[in-house]
This record gives structure tokens, sequence and C-alpha cells, in this order.
């Protein structure tokens, strides 16, 4: 066994210096293979799924003025001195299509907006959608009809991009795909933002650099400055995903925070007013239509006009407006007009800020408001949920919001494909870059490393998407590892990698 040679004795004849230990590693010196390594592996193997998210992101954002633009007959009809009655235009609607139920009523929103009548059990329009009729409120003419997806009103462009961003059109499975981008994103992201801040400041200069310098500047600078904006898609992804978002919905009925119905227990019992609320659904709602903003207690769909006993709609919309619900609105008819406590129920449906979510139930038989519901009494995260969900969707701040949606799908694509390039630049002769060196985690302090082994085990469990394919990961690279290990000691070369 070799030892260090002696420390030479000053010549004046002092004794000898004691030997000075090394320099002991900071613990950031000692993470930041580990994370580059993660950020690396994570990236080359999800970029693909983060690739086509962004990509179908892009087009979700543009699919609200294109669907404005090929649907403008039916959405817009020249302004008129008065509006007919709603069960006016409903009796139009039925009319032209007699088939199916009405499930709801939009209301003309404001001047020169056409109102929806929407049907359900209408033969060849699927289970989880409607049919919307749509009809002029000055004239009742009928302007047409598409198939509705979703509390957001998708008509069949935005719906159809909107299952392509979801599930890539192939059902359950197909969700995999962008829980997997959504389970993963903020955790490159955040792999990213690490690094870059703890590059030296002089190494971020863009200009005066080339090749892959340059490529790395452009792509630490331009994912820092994304980074907020990322961290939210993950988040609000995730909310309305397969499993990370069953666990989200099972965190917040343990916190008694789901999101409340109004209730129409009071129809038909003289309980008057404010009669209690139900409780609701998560919310969670589906990627894209960014539904689920809350059921509601006791309600179906009627035939839409005024039976014997029954208000009708105009009576019901009436008695909601007194309580302050302003368009957009949307009337939901009683399951069963004829039942003693049947009520209709009027909810605000505006996801534009200021949100407009209130809804109020309006017994069938007297008229009277029984319960109100306002947004203001939503618990903490019921609010939290609906603002993000709505601002993932682009509906929150109107265009600047699908703008800036835009901006972050652009950005993701570029950091994709800066990352692919630069790891070919890191090749010679034409070929990709070998991987980072394994073993990183052996040189973490112990202090940072099983507390970061328990929180990645604790969100493993809660985000399946994340955990398993990070064990997979790690179990490969275990196994690769030993393999070029006993390679190495067989005289063999070693395996890319190492």
């Amino acid at each position: 066994m070799s030892t260090a040679p002696p420390v030479p004795a000053p010549p004046d004849g002092r004794p000898a210096p004691a030997e000075q230990p090394a320099p002991r590693r900071s613990a950031w010196a000692s993470l930041r293979p580990l994370v580059l390594r993660l950020h690396f592996y994570a990236g080359v193997l999800i970029a693909p799924f983060l690739l086509v998210a962004a990509v179908t992101g892009l087009l979700y954002a543009a699919s609200y003025t294109a669907e404005r633009i090929v649907y403008a007959d039916e959405l817009r009809v020249p302004v008129g001195d008065r509006e007919l009655p709603v069960e006016r235009q409903v009796a139009a609607a039925r009319e032209a299509h007699p088939r199916g139920k009405v499930t709801a009523v939009r209301p003309s929103p404001e001047d020169g907006a056409t109102t929806r009548v929407l049907l359900s059990g209408v033969p060849g329009v699927a289970e989880d959608r409607t049919l919307a009729v749509f009809v002029n409120p000055y004239t009742g003419e009928v302007r047409g009809a598409e198939e509705q997806y979703g509390s957001s009103g998708a008509l069949p462009l935005r719906t159809w991009i909107s299952g392509l961003h979801k599930d890539l059109h192939l059902g359950e499975t197909g969700r995999l795909y962008s829980e997997l981008a959504a389970s993963w994103l903020w955790v490159i992201a955040g792999g990213g933002l690490v690094l870059w801040f703890g590059r030296r400041r002089a190494r971020r200069r863009v200009r005066g650099t080339a090749g892959r310098r340059r490529l790395l500047s452009l792509h630490g600078t331009v994912g820092a400055w994304a980074a907020a904006g990322l961290f939210f898609l993950s988040a609000t992804g995730l909310t309305w995903s397969a499993y990370a978002g069953e666990s989200i919905s099972d965190l917040r009925q343990a916190l008694g925070q789901t999101t409340p119905t109004v209730s129409t227990s009071g129809a038909g019992t003289g309980a008057g007013e404010h009669a209690g609320h139900g409780g609701g659904s998560a919310g969670a709602g589906t990627a894209g239509g960014a539904d689920g903003a809350g059921g509601v207690a006791g309600t179906g769909g009627g035939g839409g006009a005024a039976g014997a006993g029954d208000v009708g709609l105009d009576a019901a919309l009436k008695a909601a407006r007194a309580e302050g619900l302003s368009d957009p609105v949307e009337i939901v008819p009683p399951a069963d007009p004829a039942a003693p406590s049947s009520a209709y129920v009027v909810k605000q449906i505006q996801r534009s800020w200021p949100e407009k979510q209130d809804s109020a139930a309006v017994d069938a038989r007297t008229g009277q408001v029984v319960d109100v519901l306002r947004f203001d009494d939503y618990p903490v995260l019921a609010k939290l949920t609906r603002w993000g969900i709505d601002a993932h969707a682009g509906t929150l701040f109107g265009l600047a919001n699908q703008i800036a949606l835009a901006v972050l799908a652009l950005a993701l694509v570029l950091l994709v494909v800066w990352g692919y390039r630069m790891w070919w630049l890191r090749g010679r002769t034409g070929a990709f870059g070998r991987p980072l060196p394994r073993g990183a985690w052996q040189h973490v302090p112990a202090y940072v490393l099983v507390p970061l082994m328990a929180a990645v085990a604790v969100l493993g469990y809660f985000v399946p998407l994340l955990g398993i394919p990070l064990a997979a990961f790690l179990a490969v690279d275990v196994v690769l590892g030993e393999i070029a290990h006993r390679r190495g000691r067989r005289g063999y070369p070693p395996l890319p990698g190492r």
C-alpha cells in the first residue's frame, strides 16, 4: 500500500507543519452530480411525452379563437330589439330537434350571442356529450346544432383538440401519457432551475459563445424564465389526472375541502331560502374541458317546457336574477317536474376573471329560492382548484391567458429540442453523448440523502407515475452498473456510460 511522502521540514530547523485534511465537500457540491444525472436521464426519457403535451397544448390554446371563427354562424347573430322568453326559445329548439331530453339551457349571455339548448339522449350523440341547439334569442330561429362537451361548452373542434391533449384519443390508456408528462415536468424544471442557479454568473452569458455552450446558456436561461409557469402546468395538470388526481381528491375529501353543491332538498317542503349545501365532487375536472365545478344535488333534466304546477324556466331565471346571479348562467330543469321536491338549478358559468360560480335552487312549484351557494363560500382548496383548472385551460384571463399558455408551450418545445441537441453535441463523430457517470448518490451526505429519499418515497406513493418510473430507472441503472463492473473485472471493455 502506497503512502504519501512526508512533508519536508523547513530549512530553518522549525518542526514540519502538520498535514492538513482534505477540505470537506459542501452539500451542494455532493448533490449537484446527482441532480445533473437525474435531470439528464429524465429529460432524455420523458422529453418525448413533454413534447407531445406541449404541441397539443399549444393547439388547445389556439382552439378558443379557432372555435369562434369556425362556428361564428351558430354563436353570433345580429342584435335585435328584444329577446324572446326563454321557454319560447326552447320550444323552437324542440320543434327543430324533438328527440332527446332538455338537460340545460344557456340563455344568451350578451347582445348578439345565441341561446344554447342542451339535449341529452339524442341518437348518434355520445353519452358524455350533449347536442347544443343554437337559437336566435330575438327571432327564435334555429341557427344550427353541434355536439358539446363539458361545462366549458366545447364544440367539436375544441373537443377533438382537447381529447388529443388529454389522451391522444386512446381512452384511459392514453391518459397515462399526459399524467406521466405532468408528473415529471416539475422534476425536470426544478432540477434545471437548481443547476442554473448553481452555475457561476459569468457562465450564464449567451453573447460571445458558440456551439454547445451557447445552447446550454439558452437552454438554462429560457428554462429559468419559464420554470414558474412549468411548475404551475405540472401541478394543475395533476389535479385531473387518473391516479395522482385521485390522491388529490382523497386529500381534499379528508380535509373537508371538496367543491360544495347547491341543495334542492328544501324544494316542496317550505324550508325557504338557504336550506343548506350538499357535498359535491372534488371538482378535479377533465383535461382541456376544464370541467368539475361541482355537481348539482337532486337534478337531472326535464322536458324544458313548464307543466302543470311548474313555474317554468323564465320564472326560475327571474328568481335567480333577484339573488344576483348575472350572466352567463345555465338553467338545469328538475329531473322529475312532477315530484314534490322538484327544483330548477340556476348556476353561473363564467370561468374568466372575476369568476362567476354562484348557484341557486328554485322550487319548481312555488318559484321560491330554496338555497343559494356563493363562490365566496367555497373552501380554499376548492377555489384554488377552480382557478388552477381554468388558468390551465386558458379561460381564467381570456386571450391573455391563452397567449401565456402558447408562450409556455413554445418554450417547452424549444427546451426539449435544445436538450436533445446538446446531448448530440456531447458525442463524437455524429453520435449522441455518453450518459453521466453512475454512483453520484454515494457522495451525497447522509443528512441530505436520507430526508431526500424519504420525500421521494412519499411523493412516489401519491404520484405513482413519478415513483414507478423513478424506481425503474434506479433498478436498471444498478443492474447496468453491476454488469459493467463484472465485465471490467473479467477484462471486457466497459459499457457505455461508465
